[in-house]
């Protein structure tokens, strides 16, 4: 112990150790730095910058330029207003429809290991397989129009309407990402302990009692990561509105989102700079609503 005290109070044994801890933190800090830190720092310089990528790539000072473009490009704010209500309806109801998942799993039914596989198929599919699937039941004598025909329901053009062309990507997504969130929340649910449940119905308390005061409180930090990964996620949409559109967006922009944005400032017009300004925006926007989600759910609990 006293020889741990005056090692302490040596300046050369404490530069020893703290060259010691950085050196074994260097491969850590050189990964971070090469594809976090500098990728960051090359996306604000190229936010400042014209970038010319014909011939000679050339480099031209315009500050917030790409910004002032930004606020002033209407296909910016059709896209944001897409992905915005993409989110809103696909992070609720593949949230909810995880937890009844789960839920009914966790209650015991026959051959739920069953269950949970062909539950789980649609996350473990590629998701442009299942995007041309989908393009398939989603055509104007597919297999979806066949049968609301055969029901007596109206049929849609589910890839040519504007109206209903996001709607078809919401469902898809809905029903692909929502068994991954139900293994999280069924890892969760089986870490309740089986005796607060016994002890409310010894108390008198109703299934939907428990429900409400036990399962929902201890799944509250659960809800908050699955929330925040999904709105993540969900803000990040490209693949499935590109196939379906053929990476224009449409019909008149009604599949176009943020990253396929991105992606067509870059790959069609060449504009590196005006790419990374959009890309901030949406870091901007991600930021904002996961601190939002952080002070209803209170992930900082977690």
């Amino acid at each position: 112990m006293f020889e741990t005290s005056r090692r302490r109070r040596n300046p050369k044994w404490n530069q020893t150790e703290n060259f010691t801890g950085y050196l074994f933190m260097m491969p850590t800090i050189l990964v971070l730095g090469t594809f976090v830190v500098l990728p960051i720092l090359y996306a604000v310089f190229l936010a400042l910058h014209k970038v010319q990528l014909l011939s000679d790539i050339k480099y031209e000072f315009i500050g917030f330029g790409n910004f002032t473009q930004l606020v002033e490009d209407e296909r910016v704010w059709i896209a944001l207003r897409n992905t915005a209500q993409y989110v809103a309806i696909v992070v609720p109801t593949q949230t909810i429809l995880a937890l009844v998942l789960a839920i009914t799993l966790n209650s015991g039914i026959r051959g739920k290991n069953w269950w949970r596989i062909l539950y789980f198929l649609p996350t473990v599919t590629s998701s442009a397989v299942l995007t041309l699937i989908f393009m398939w039941i989603y055509n104007t004598d597919g297999l979806l129009n066949d049968f609301l025909a055969w029901v007596g329901l109206p049929t849609y053009n589910w890839l040519g309407d504007p109206a209903v062309a996001l709607k078809g990507i919401m469902i898809m997504n809905i029903w692909s990402t929502a068994p991954f969130y139900m293994v999280i929340y069924l890892a969760a649910l089986q870490d309740i302990p089986q005796t607060l449940y016994e002890a409310a119905e010894l108390d008198g308390a109703s299934g939907w009692g428990r429900f409400i005061h036990i399962t929902i409180p201890f799944l509250q930090p659960v809800t908050f990561f699955v929330v925040t990964v999904g709105v993540i996620g969900t803000f990040q949409l490209f693949d499935q509105s590109y196939i379906f559109s053929g990476g224009t967006g449409g019909p008149n922009n009604a599949t176009l989102t943020v990253v396929l944005l991105i992606y067509q400032a870059v790959f069609r017009n060449l504009q590196m700079g005006y790419a990374a300004a959009v890309a901030f925006l949406l870091a901007a926007v991600i930021i904002a609503i996961t601190l939002i989600q952080r002070r209803i759910f209170g992930g900082e609990r977690i």
